[in-house]
């Protein structure tokens, strides 16, 4: 259970602390690892289950698959999550909450726009009913709905909105511990694979002994990593000390890989693109990019910079803060065969004189090669 502080949502300043059953939390600092204890959760997806609009359940079936016990969609039930998402193995796709013993129900969908979609309020109704906790990732915030609320005071149990959080303080420009290299990945474009190649570098590291953490600062990471920040939902003028203060607090760890929000050259989103950069004050940076997508994703009459340009504007941007360059490139392949994509790899390794590797088809030995080259470089 957690411990009670008396704060409530909507109490002035809106200071969602650490709060106790029936109350709603923050997912930030100590609060985010209670993400990690539940161990029985079911990922609502109703009626969203595609690949654009699943991509929490999804990223959750790949790297907490012990923890989740089944996908809940009435429109695909008695599937397996494997034949549904490609990911998560015999995970039971059910149509009711009644099927199945839980400990959580997470909000499995990123939505543009970010709102829960209202077909959806009879579930979560019916969770907090039954004692579940609720776990959102959305912009609209499940603690500011007061029924949903009610229900969670009623039933001793909690709605813990992931996205929201206490940031306020500005970044000082403070000097990290010596010895943590700190790897960020960056993109062309927004949704092009920065996450899972964060994650897939670190596990590859783990895997050789070394002492890597990844860094989340997105709903779906959070949810992994059981910690995080939120960056796309901090205000403006803290995005670079949100970004600091996450460091601060790994950085005992040799490795630090953290993960990237939008683009740079995205006219919608740069600003969490930038505050990140000079925030989190990396070494090293692996550029991701979708192979084949040319128009910025929401802005289809805009076309993306090339990719050597936007090298250079990763890398002198992020010099203004430390000296970095970028190490590698992430290739996401996914429209691509097997035979198109090898073709492709080796063009965006020549064209930039850059190590390049798909981390789904290829794993991510390369780019952790990479980040291991950086850091003996640095030393």
């Amino acid at each position: 259970m957690l411990q009670d502080r008396g704060d409530h949502c909507g109490s002035p300043g809106d200071q969602c602390g650490i709060l106790g059953v029936g109350r709603t939390v923050a997912a930030e600092n100590e609060n985010a690892s209670e993400l990690k204890r539940y161990r029985r959760i079911i990922l609502l997806t109703d009626g969203f289950s595609t690949p654009f609009l699943a991509k929490t359940a999804i990223s959750l079936l790949r790297y907490r698959p012990s923890d989740i016990v089944a996908v809940l969609d009435s429109t695909e039930a008695g599937r397996t999550s494997d034949s549904l998402f490609q990911a998560g193995g015999t995970t039971p796709v059910v149509g009711s909450l009644g099927e199945v013993d839980a400990d959580a129900l997470f909000i499995g969908i990123a939505p543009p726009g970010g709102a829960l979609p209202g077909s959806w309020r009879a579930i979560v109704l019916e969770a907090l009913a039954r004692g579940i906790d609720v776990v959102s990732g959305l912009h609209d915030f499940l603690c500011h709905d007061s029924e949903f609320q009610q229900a969670a005071d009623e039933h001793g149990c909690r709605l813990i909105d992931v996205r929201k959080n206490n940031q306020r303080h500005t970044a000082k420009h403070v000097e990290f511990r010596e010895g943590c290299l700190r790897v960020h990945t960056v993109g062309h474009d927004c949704s092009v694979g920065k996450m899972v190649t964060s994650l897939e570098i670190q596990r590859a590291l783990a895997k050789r002994g070394e002492d890597a953490q990844f860094l989340a600062t997105g709903q779906t990471g959070i949810m992994i990593a059981g910690d995080g920040v939120p960056v796309d939902c901090v205000v403006a003028d803290f995005v670079n000390g949100a970004a600091e203060t996450l460091v601060q607090r790994h950085e005992q760890h040799d490795i630090l890989l953290i993960e990237g929000q939008g683009s740079i050259s995205h006219p919608s989103f740069s600003a969490v693109t930038l505050g990140l950069l000079h925030g989190c004050a990396p070494d090293g940076l692996i550029l991701c990019y979708e192979a084949g997508r040319e128009m910025v994703k929401g802005l289809d009459e805009i076309p993306i910079p090339p990719l050597k340009t936007l090298v250079a504007a990763y890398e002198n941007i992020a010099a203004l803060r430390n000296p970095c360059r970028v190490i590698g490139v992430a290739m996401n392949g996914r429209k691509l065969s097997p035979e198109e994509a090898v073709v492709e790899r080796e063009r965006v390794s020549s064209e930039l004189g850059l190590p390049a590797c798909d981390v789904y088809r290829d794993g991510a030995d390369v780019l952790a090669d990479a980040v291991l080259a950086l850091g003996r470089e640095r030393q």
